[in-house]
């Protein structure tokens, strides 16, 4: 019997060799699968609490200045630990606290077996989105009465401790075995838990669960592809129209029809009945999905041809697939099938994953781990979608060596073919009557010639107004230094060793003279390895002499327009001796190969793979070759080129960047030529309520397509207010830090009035640092959080949960925020635009449109700068008023907005919504009498 004592500890800060002393024991011990003791006590540090510890924990001084001493409770503690596993969450932070405290108070230092609950969290639970103590209580139903209290912290610990053994528990034999093979490289000292489970497991016949075993690694079920019969008679649009909306008014009580969403409906199968491109912009709340999928089906049923939904967001993607989509399902008279489809990439590869999971010893601890998670992944996956899975960035290293890849993944005559997750999403979207994908897919597919999606004519692309900046993207050209590099090193070339040396041995064995191929492979190696590092330290030299104004992510950006003198001179010999040297060294490197290909009877499967894994990562080295040779040395005119530098990173952090300076054109001819109806829908496609920018841009004139406006159902001039500051300093009338200093003071005041709840958004990356440390001043005393994209780690999904989270928060945020963030209800109140957004001047692929459109004789600000601002303002907008219940306001510290002609095009742009101006004073009692 296994005796598990679970400790956490509240501390005056992070560092034992600091100073910093334990304020609070909690304590549990678990045995036989359930808490049969608990202990908790306050510790006098001896030391003043400093403010934060006091507001993080609610622990003040009064609670401390009277407890025992650290080596008054340490017998305590010792008793417990007396052949017990010591377990934390998060076991290095408190066992280094604690064992800190014992030597000083003159104990011995715990050396037993340790568990931690994060690494095993991390393991067991691989989907989840954070591995917080505070957010897997929730995750699981673990009531956590006192947050970063160390009683309630302990408790909440062995529950979940708890809950993992039982997880651990249900896990098939075959799984337990190659998590014990892997255990060792571990944190946490589960080894003998793992054994112990295994041999109980073995005297019983292990029950049947949703799973198989094959080839020794176990995984779900998969659910067979299911043949849905065709239509015998064609549906009527208008019935399943009014079953849909008889069923949901069956469903859900006061139902309405609402009329925006019925009339969409309608237009949406007229333009796939009479095969027409249409845009529609549907205002928020209009509930613009149903108003798609509805038609789409039923035209689908109807023609037995599939239509195409594409999104840009992975969480619209989510949104359908798991409420839209199963609600159709559940309310519609008839069956239809719907799939998700992405590029190869996001998929797991069996046979390769299969390959790296017996090969240990040469890794390190983040591929441990994710070999781990993905064994128990592998149980719960209906998709093997690297999207559904929590990676360390050591874990995304590891994915590229197990993802499919067409050069070298699951192929006809591999065992793992039949259930291989990429083949599979192939199979199930041949017969799908909706298919749901994402934008970049939609443009890969039309340079591969339909090798990911079905043919199909009609599609739908939501989030539309985000289709000429992926365009843009797609059609694009970029790599760098560690893309470049990585090739080398997934092959093993970069050490000699990994797959390179493998094949060599391999060679050796088989009695092939290699040797002298070996010798130049090296050489080669040696010289590129230098010229590549040499060529993007230049080009990192030429970006920093060059410019000093960074971007929104801030980097430094520089433009290639006609590029001359020594140092240019310089860069481009570089580049043609690397490009010459990888030319060579592919010579020698298929020599290799075609040794491989003449022995091909004699190898092995694992062999075989080895080799194709080489092929297939040297392919794709050539590829960022040719991308070296094409962004350095060829020239095209419908390209704008530039380099970025990270003026803070590696002196080699260098990115090239190419992209079509005109897009519409391809559009027109690759895409909307080729279709039959393709509909873009969007809450923001118009701009002064005309679709004109949005055609022109996207290369649709000649289509004459079908437009229409579905306004919001939301009553604006109730539930939102736009308030502009009139005391506010324009941005080029003083400097940058007295420009802070005014908007810093202006959003306090507000906040202290909304009590937080407000999302800032800049359109500069720099302006957000500066603003960020000043109002971390302003704020010292105050109850407010301060989150800020860029400062604070974490995606932006990450940032919007903990500001969701927080009590009183304010989120600082740039271009990713301005859309897509959903804060429903009392989480957001008031929005704060900063600056108008404006594409900056200098970048590269605004400049070259400017530079075309004012050659043909246009106004590059009336016909680009403009309508592109209206459309993000629109977009930010957006994000405060997300339902029928939300209020808000939306402050703009731009003045240009009530002050110039074209200002008014942007509050023209926007739904009927009241405009206050004012001082900020003035606004702020006005905010506080409405809220």
């Amino acid at each position: 019997m296994n005796r598990y004592t679970i400790i956490d500890f509240e501390t005056t800060g992070n560092s034992p060799k600091n100073g910093d002393k334990i304020i609070q024991i909690g304590l549990a011990v678990v045995e036989d699968g359930s808490i049969v003791e608990r202990y908790a006590s306050f510790v006098n540090p001896e030391q003043r609490l400093p403010p934060f510890i006091q507001q993080l924990t609610g622990i003040t001084d009064d609670d401390v200045k009277d407890a025992p001493l650290f080596e008054e409770v340490a017998p305590e503690l010792l008793k417990r630990l007396d052949g017990a596993y010591f377990v934390a969450h998060n076991v290095r932070f408190d066992l280094n606290f604690m064992n800190a405290e014992l030597d000083e108070s003159g104990y011995e230092p715990f050396s037993g077996p340790i568990i931690d609950t994060v690494e095993l969290a991390r393991i067991l639970l691989p989907t989840a989105e954070a591995y917080k103590l505070s957010w897997l209580a929730d995750h699981l139903s673990i009531t956590h009465e006192n947050p970063h209290q160390a009683d309630s912290d302990a408790e909440v610990t062995a529950e979940l401790l708890l809950y993992l053994f039982d997880k651990l528990n249900d896990l098939p034999i075959v799984t337990l075995h190659q998590l014990a093979e892997l255990a060792a490289r571990l944190y946490s000292d589960i080894e003998v838990v793992l054994n112990e489970m295994i041999e109980q497991k073995q005297l019983v016949i292990e029950p049947e669960g949703n799973f198989e075993v094959f080839r020794d690694i176990a995984m779900k079920r998969q659910e067979e592809l299911k043949e849905i019969e065709p239509m015998k008679e064609p549906i009527l649009f208008e019935e399943a129209q009014k079953d849909l909306a008889d069923r949901m008014a069956q469903i859900i009580p006061g139902f309405e029809v609402r009329k925006g969403q019925s009339d969409m409906m309608k237009q949406v199968a007229l333009a796939f009945e009479q095969n027409q491109h249409a845009l529609i912009e549907a205002g928020t709340g209009i509930g613009k999905s149903l108003g798609y999928l509805l038609p789409g089906v039923v035209h689908a049923k109807n023609t037995g041809k599939p239509v195409v939904v594409s999104t840009h967001t992975i969480q619209l993607q989510e949104q359908l697939l798991q409420r839209d989509i199963p609600f159709l399902r559940d309310i519609l008279p008839f069956e239809f099938g719907a799939t998700i489809i992405k590029g190869r990439s996001n998929y797991l590869d069996l046979t390769r994953f299969e390959q790296q999971l017996y090969r240990v010893e040469d890794d390190n601890y983040d591929t441990i781990l994710t070999k781990a998670q993905i064994l128990i992944w592998l149980l719960e996956t209906d998709y093997g979608d690297v999207e559904e899975l929590n990676l360390s960035s050591g874990g995304k290293l590891f994915w590229q060596q197990v993802k499919s890849d067409a050069a070298v993944s699951a192929n006809h005559r591999s065992p793992w073919f039949s259930r291989d997750f990429y083949h599979r999403r192939k199979r199930f979207s041949m017969n799908a009557d909706l298919i749901i994908s994402n934008h970049a897919l939609l443009f890969s597919d039309l340079i591969n010639e339909h090798q990911l999606l079905p043919a199909y004519q009609q599609a739908v692309i939501d989030e539309a107004h985000h289709l000429e900046d992926i365009a843009t993207e797609f059609f694009g050209v970029k790599t760098d230094y560690f893309a470049i590099i990585q090739g080398f090193v997934r092959m093993g070339l970069k050490d000699g060793d990994g797959l390179y040396g493998k094949i060599v041995s391999i060679l050796k064995d088989l009695e092939s003279d290699v040797q002298e191929y070996k010798v130049e492979i090296d050489a080669y190696v040696k010289t590129i390895l230098g010229d590549l590092d040499e060529l993007f330290r230049m080009l990192h030299r030429y970006v920093q002499k060059n410019i000093n104004r960074s971007n929104e992510i801030g980097r430094l950006s520089y433009r290639l327009t006609e590029e001359s003198g020594p140092a240019w001179e310089a860069i481009q010999e570089a580049a043609h001796r690397l490009v010459f040297y990888l030319k060579d060294l592919d010579k020698v490197l298929k020599k290799l190969e075609k040794e491989f290909d003449l022995k091909e009877d004699e190898l092995t499967r694992e062999q075989l793979n080895a080799a194709a894994d080489f092929k297939g990562i040297h392919a794709s080295v050539l590829e960022e070759l040719a991308k070296v040779d094409y962004l350095l040395l060829q020239e095209n005119n419908n390209d704008v080129k530039w380099v970025e530098i990270d003026p803070k990173g590696a002196l080699n952090s260098a990115f090239l960047f190419s992209r079509p300076v005109e897009v519409g054109t391809v559009l027109s001819s690759e895409y909307f030529g080729k279709k039959k109806s393709i509909l873009l829908t969007s809450a923001t496609l118009t701009v002064r309520n005309s679709f004109d920018y949005m055609v022109k841009r996207l290369g649709l004139e000649e289509f004459g397509p079908i437009v229409e406006r579905y306004e919001s159902p939301f009553d604006y001039s109730e539930q939102a207010r736009l308030m502009i500051p009139t005391d506010l300093p324009m941005i080029k009338d003083v400097s940058d830090a007295q420009f802070v200093e005014h908007i810093t003071d202006a959003i306090l005041q507000i906040a202290r009035v909304t009590r937080g709840r407000m999302l800032v958004l800049f359109t500069s990356y720099d302006m957000l640092r500066k603003a960020h440390h000043r109002m971390k001043e302003l704020i010292e005393h105050d109850e407010l959080t301060l989150i800020s994209q860029g400062v604070d780690s974490g995606s932006r999904v990450r940032l919007t949960k903990n500001f969701k989270e927080s009590d009183e928060a304010i989120l600082f945020g740039t271009s990713s925020f301005w859309e897509g963030v959903d804060i429903p209800g009392e989480d957001l109140s008031c929005l704060i635009i900063v600056r108008l957004p404006f594409s900056p001047p200098d970048n590269p692929v605004f400049q070259a449109r400017s530079e075309q459109l004012k050659e043909s004789g246009g106004n590059p600000f009336m016909e680009l700068s403009l309508p592109e601002a209206i459309i993000r303002f629109k977009q930010g907008f957006g994000r405060l008023v997300r339902s029928q219940r939300d209020r808000g306001a939306v402050f703009v510290f731009d003045r240009r907005i009530i002050s110039t002609r074209y200002g008014r095009s942007f509050v023209k742009s926007l739904p009927e919504v009241p405009l206050l101006k004012g001082s900020i004073e003035e606004l702020v009692n006005e905010l506080d009498l409405w809220l």
